[in-house]
């Protein structure tokens, strides 16, 4: 399949599992792909694996300069950026509300929801100037409740759904469409290791045995459904939440003895 043949899409923290995943997804099916991240080494051998169109550029999603420089980097190197996937996301240390600083609360928004408020911004002209394109943010399940200990979290992934919507109204007229993917527990570092001053991964919090589908999902499970978002099978879709989770959101599934 080549289904994004003749399309640059950039993608923030590219090297991480979840994005890794997208990076090498998106370039099997005949895309340019700009890996952005913070980890030039992660990035460079990843860029180096892909061999041609991949490029790697170090990327702060959280400085607007930043965006500018990666921007322009997709542009310059693979020409009209179409679809941009605003992936970059960090998780706070399990504290209360009461015990959080303002400074951690500062810089998982600026991550999680400035990153992607200024992907938008930046992005969206060069996807006009493309002739339309693209967006896909990627929220999280826990975006969608409260979660104990995990407040800078949720509030950004809350907050990311809103500007989805917003985005999609603001930039449908010039064809890019804006979406939303909401993952639940996917095994990656981001959940099956701890945060920075944490002593136990967010995975710890989450038995997949009550799902309807019971495990604890994969990279490619959340890579399949941006791919389509991403597509032109997906073009009278906008402003949309897709929610890809195995059941979690549903509740406790009937177990097979109380069928």
């Amino acid at each position: 399949m080549s289904r994004f043949t003749a399309h640059t899409v950039l993608v923030t923290g590219g090297t991480g599992g979840q994005g890794a995943s997208h990076v090498r997804a998106f370039h099997a099916e005949g895309a340019s792909v700009v890996i952005g991240g913070i980890d030039p080494v992660r990035g460079a051998a990843l860029a180096a694996e892909l061999g041609d169109r991949a490029l790697f550029v170090h990327h702060d999603v959280a400085d607007e300069s930043s965006w500018a420089a990666a921007v322009a980097a997709a542009e310059k190197t693979f020409g009209a950026l179409t679809i941009l996937v605003n992936n970059a996301g960090v998780q706070n240390p399990p504290a209360l509300i009461e015990s959080t600083d303002q400074a951690t609360w500062a810089r998982i928004l600026d991550i999680n929801l400035t990153g992607t408020f200024l992907g938008i911004k930046t992005a969206a002209p060069a996807l006009r100037r493309a002739g339309g394109g693209s967006i896909v943010n990627i929220a999280s399940t826990m975006g969608t409740g409260g979660t104990a200990f995990y407040a800078p979290y949720v509030a950004g992934k809350w907050a990311v759904r809103g500007l989805t919507r917003t985005a999609a109204l603001e930039l449908g007229r010039d064809n890019i469409r804006v979406n939303t993917i909401l993952p639940g527990v996917v095994a990656t570092p981001f959940i099956t290791e701890p945060a920075a001053g944490a002593d136990a991964p967010i995975a710890d919090f989450y038995s997949p045995e009550p799902f309807a589908v019971p495990r604890l999902g994969q990279p490619a499970d959340i890579t399949a459904t941006l791919l389509f978002l991403a597509s032109p099978q997906a073009a009278f879709i906008t402003g949309a939440e897709h929610v890809v989770d195995g059941g979690l959101l549903l509740g406790p599934a009937l177990q097979n003895e109380a069928a």
